[in-house]
């Protein structure tokens, strides 16, 4: 099988001793995305309880056709600072070629610095399917049928 190949651009002003994603083992499905502020702001970014706010990373990527990039949170940062992504998975497309940035919102009840060079979120690349869409007059009928949030229980 042939691997996806993504094309990564650092802006002008990245730091480069910053690392590009990468896995951290064998059998990671994500790879980790770094932090990398402008000069200006390597000293990071503290995000109080309940702020949320764009951190760059530095890169631009070029995904290839049929493939996007999906833009997760870090379960270790979740777990002990309730650090999350606001849109969990933030989708990167195929055709975007603009700055990437990460959405982190802290969850927590204690102020989290966001250090320069931190991994902050993962990204897993996917494929992507595109369908069409018809209007009907009527839906097939299925057991759920038209229960909604918590219908098919808790066990």
């Amino acid at each position: 099988m042939q691997l996806p190949e993504i094309e990564v651009l650092r802006e002008d002003w990245a730091d480069a001793e910053v690392a590009l994603p990468d896995y951290a083992t064998a059998g990671a499905a994500g790879a980790d995305v770094r932090a990398n502020f402008p000069d200006a702001e390597r000293d990071g970014l503290t995000l109080e309880p309940g702020a949320r706010a764009l951190v760059p990373t530095g890169l631009r990527v070029a995904i290839p056709d049929g493939f996007e990039m999906q833009i997760r949170p870090r379960s270790g940062l979740a777990l002990k600072h309730g650090i999350t992504l606001v849109n969990a998975p933030g989708t990167i497309d195929s055709d975007y070629r603009g700055p990437l940035g990460v959405i982190l919102i802290n969850l927590g009840d204690a102020p989290f610095t966001v250090e320069h060079g931190a991994r902050i979120a993962q990204a897993v690349i996917a494929p992507v399917v595109q369908a069409t869409y018809r209007e009907v007059d009527a839906l097939s009928d299925t057991s759920r049928g038209v229960g909604g949030f918590g219908s098919t229980g808790t066990r």
